[in-house]
């Protein structure tokens, strides 16, 4: 990178972090309305910063616009959750990981952007990657060069301040029988989570920028889950998981339901929703919905782009009313900075996330907010939400399905308080 771009992003960096540490302020104490202070007897955001390693990485206190979970009370409705979550988050000449930085900001969102390892370290170093059963260096997404990975680096920079979370979709993206993810072994998958994990950590060395910002969070805190690569290898990866102390894992394939724990993970899974024009449901990732509608042909019939994008819309819109209206279980949506069929699936997210995240009762979040949501309930009150069905409202109405006490008895039926005049 030249010196006078090296200058800009140091500045551009250097004035997102001001604001963010303050808060965006706008009340007296200098904390965005709304926005939840650090946790008690947690440093202040950007109090500190203690380099980690090469400097690739920083700790700079508590991330700033994360909320404290709080627990449910007797008998209150529960939030209709979204999550938008992103597989292999990068920057490149499409800015869509810019893009929907600022979809999120404009409409009371935060995502999570599963990066991929492989796209922080240069193709000239690509050999320090030993993917499990291949040859080093090897990678079916490539690896980057100095300018994707600075570009990427500033999106996760500015994501991270902005209250989003950094998960990881791991690093060379291998599927199917021959070497896949689906056939790694439970330390196999270990290395390739360090290996992730590595060159997030030391991307100054391997890159040679080593007077670009650092990212300002510890990585190896900041990293509680992922989702592998075309959704194989989840067995294994969740053993592997566990035992590294991730939290979540968003892998799976699931009806619209709450979540609950599996080998001591949260399974948040991506789920099935109504697929418009067929009698069968769909996933909700675009890559499935592009599958469904072009096959494997990335780029389809033009005359279809238009079509394509609102069926995936109005998937989603049909699986977010069913909860919002019914049992309230997270919605869970995964995606990749693509343009396939003309970018329509793009179009598409974007249309939901302007729909859905500025309704009373919605929040879009990141799996980090989610997590730390589930892990504050009673455990009573999930298994008791877990009882609903795809799509069903309780009865008696939210207050008394979750008020600690039995519901009362329909009128007409043995011990029903009868009318009065």
């Amino acid at each position: 990178m030249a010196a006078t771009q090296r200058i800009a992003v140091g500045a551009m960096v250097a004035a997102a972090c001001a604001a963010s540490f303050a808060g965006c302020a706008t009340d007296a104490s200098g904390t965005k309305e709304g926005a939840p202070g650090p946790e008690q007897g947690a440093p202040a955001p950007g109090s500190v910063l203690r380099s980690i390693g090469d400097g690739s990485t920083a700790y700079t206190g508590s991330q700033p616009h994360l909320p404290r979970a709080e627990r449910l009370t007797p008998g209150q409705k529960p939030p209709q959750f979204v999550v938008f979550s992103w597989d292999g988050a990068g920057e490149d000449s499409q800015k869509l990981f810019s893009h929907f930085r600022e979809v999120s900001k404009e409409n009371n969102a935060t995502m999570t952007y599963f990066l991929s390892g492989v796209y922080l370290l240069p193709k000239e170093k690509r050999e320090l990657y030993r993917p499990p059963q291949h040859a080093p260096g090897s990678s079916d997404i490539g690896f980057n060069d100095e300018q994707g990975i600075a570009d990427t680096l500033e999106q996760v920079r500015l994501a991270w301040l902005e209250g989003n979370e950094i998960g990881t979709h791991f690093n060379g993206h291998f599927c199917g029988p021959d070497g896949g993810v689906g056939t790694w072994s439970v330390d196999e998958w270990i290395s390739e989570i360090a290996q992730a994990k590595k060159f997030v950590k030391s991307w100054r060395t391997n890159s040679g920028m080593r007077q670009a910002d650092p990212l300002p969070f510890d990585y190896d805190k900041e990293l509680i889950g992922g989702r592998t690569p075309c959704l194989e290898g989840q067995k294994n990866f969740m053993k592997a998981a566990r035992r590294l102390g991730f939290r979540y894992d968003s892998s799976g394939v699931n009806n619209q339901v709450w979540p609950k724990k599996k080998q001591g993970l949260w399974d948040l899974s991506m789920q099935l929703v109504p697929f418009p024009g067929h009698t069968y449901e769909q996933l909700t990732m675009d890559y499935n919905f592009m599958v469904n509608q072009s096959g494997t042909e990335t780029q389809g019939d033009p005359d279809k782009f238009d079509y394509w994008g609102d069926q995936m819309r109005d998937g989603l819109l049909k699986g977010f009313y069913r909860a919002y209206d019914g049992n309230r279980a997270p919605l869970i949506i995964g995606n990749h900075f693509e343009s396939w069929n003309g970018g329509t699936y793009m179009r598409a997210v974007e249309d939901v996330v302007k729909e859905v995240c500025t309704k009373p009762d919605v929040r879009c979040v990141s799996f980090h907010q989610l997590a730390d949501w589930l892990d504050a309930q009673d455990p009573q009150t999930l298994a008791r939400l877990r009882t609903l069905e795809v799509g069903e409202a309780p009865r008696q109405g939210w207050a008394s399905f979750l008020s600690g006490r039995p519901a009362p008895a329909p009128k007409g039926v043995p011990g029903a308080p009868a009318d009065r005049a």
